[in-house]
């Protein structure tokens, strides 16, 4: 039987490789990313979606739209025709959002960005990360309304605050009523599972049906991103994995003993067993180059010691786990490769230069961004040639590195911010905070579901009293809703 959900709002898609594709990778890409892309919305709120209605009747926006992305499917470049304005007559001023073919974000030269999200919406069915292939074990869900329009002015300070928050029930074992509520007013984004609160993938799919049907009723009713940490290994001694019973069973060092190929097809099963447990994201590949006797190393977590490998390792895998729709986290930026310690047992400092880390670490993460992986989770170590503050905590890398130098647009996301590395640095409401000031779209808090109770209370009241410019809150919720939106339940 095939699931029923209620009306999914739309946003705008942020979620883009920072370099733009040549022409065989467009020709490649151009049927997934445009593929189950219908119209915007119709005029009036309620009135009919554009499918079975006639022409005559569809609102201009939703005819500017379809021929945008007929262009698109035909190998134009939308934006190109921009400045012959939104019909596409020469001289015209565009009145109306046009479509970006590279990124399949509608853009228009006579309005801000900020404003398009509230203005222009596209109903995405299917994400653009190879969801709707054949290979998903469970049938594609239905809508059974046209969607509506998320408008990011209209969300609350808690809302904004709810979207930059990784919640978790370590300790609970299962969601308590302070993070069920959370989830019923809007006010939280993701949740993170752990092997204490679900070993297995029956035991997943049980927690997420239940917190997804949550979300769907919620005054921001789009799918929660359920993420979990499934690098492969046995997760004692080699590796990282939290669900017992599911693939990768083998760690990415030895992972990277099989090639390309065995890589890839450990990012297909890992895919396949997260959608049957209702995950959403991974928080893998790791996309650190290894050196020899640190930490990472050690426990068999990396795929070489080469930036060239690393590199082509990570994107094999976030390709293969994309055919199941689930989204791809690359870690752990700028590199965490040279670590002597893991940074959940002590504090790390790397001593690598800044050139150094560029040239080789951050290198490695280029590949797997442009294979297809939206979100980069930030190191908790110390990197005294860029900041004398942990990753998560300085702007310099969360915006100077990883936004404007390295050029990265998707989402961005904390490690565990009550990891042990962090513990001089203050609570884990205070780390939440300036996570966010720093620039970090999600924060992770692993241990303690009160932890993001306590973080969500402190973020609101940022918002709210403008010290946390609710600018930059809407900027990282457009980030996280459009993830949010894309990815299947």
């Amino acid at each position: 039987m095939t699931p029923m959900t209620t009306a999914r709002p739309t946003i705008v898609r942020t979620i883009e490789p920072p370099p733009p594709p040549t022409a065989d990778a467009w020709s490649a890409r151009s049927a997934g990313r445009f593929r189950g892309v219908s119209s915007p919305l119709p005029a009036t709120p309620g009135a009919a979606s554009a499918t079975g209605a006639s022409r005559s009747r569809e609102a201009p926006a939703t005819v500017v739209a379809r021929a945008a992305v007929r262009r698109c499917m035909e190998g134009g470049s939308d934006r190109r025709r921009g400045r012959e304005g939104a019909a596409g007559l020469p001289g015209s001023r565009p009145a109306a959002p046009g479509l970006d073919c590279e990124t399949g974000r509608m853009v228009d030269l006579a309005r801000r960005p900020s404003q398009i999200a509230c203005l222009v919406a596209l109903t995405v069915a299917v994400p653009a990360c190879g969801a709707g292939r054949d290979d998903d074990p469970r049938p594609r869900a239905q809508t059974t309304a046209a969607p509506r329009a998320l408008n990011l002015a209209s969300l609350t300070p808690g809302q904004l605050a709810g979207q930059r928050l990784v919640a978790t029930f370590r300790d609970t074992q299962v969601p308590g009523p302070a993070i069920r509520r959370l989830i019923r007013r809007g006010e939280l984004g993701a949740v993170i599972l752990f092997t204490s609160s679900a070993p297995t993938v029956a035991r997943a799919r049980r927690i997420s049906d239940e917190l997804q049907a949550l979300a769907r009723r919620s005054p921001v009713p789009v799918p929660l991103l359920v993420t979990i940490d499934q690098e492969g290994g046995d997760g004692r001694t080699t590796g990282a994995k939290r669900l017992n019973d599911a693939p990768p069973y083998r760690s990415a060092q030895q992972q990277a003993a099989g090639g390309v190929a065995t890589v890839r097809a450990s990012g297909v099963s890992a895919g396949r067993a997260l959608r049957r447990a209702g995950v959403n994201v991974n928080l893998a590949p790791v996309a650190d180059v290894g050196r020899p006797r640190a930490a990472l190393t050690n426990e068999g977590r990396s795929y070489g010691s080469s930036a060239a490998t690393v590199g082509r390792l990570t994107a094999a895998f976030v390709q293969g786990q994309g055919r199941s729709g689930v989204a791809s986290t690359l870690k752990h930026f700028p590199g965490f490769g040279a670590a002597a310690v893991n940074t959940d047992f002590g504090v790390a400092r790397i001593g690598l230069s800044a050139a150094t880390l560029r040239r080789v670490d951050e290198a490695a993460f280029r590949p797997g961004v442009r294979a297809g992986a939206q979100l980069v989770m930030l190191s908790n170590a110390i990197y005294p040639a860029l900041d004398p503050l942990p990753a998560p905590l300085s702007r310099r890398i969360a915006v100077g590195e990883l936004r404007e130098r390295f050029g990265f647009r998707g989402v961005s996301i904390t490690d565990d911010l009550e990891a042990d590395a962090l513990r001089s640095r203050g609570t884990p409401a205070q780390l939440a905070v300036r996570a966010a000031r720093a620039g970090v779209d999600l924060a992770i808090l692993g241990r303690r579901a009160q932890s993001a109770v306590d973080a969500h209370a402190a973020l609101t009241r940022e918002i709210a009293t403008g010290r946390l410019p609710r600018a930059e809150a809407e900027a990282s919720a457009q980030r996280v809703l459009a993830l949010r939106t894309g990815l299947r339940r």
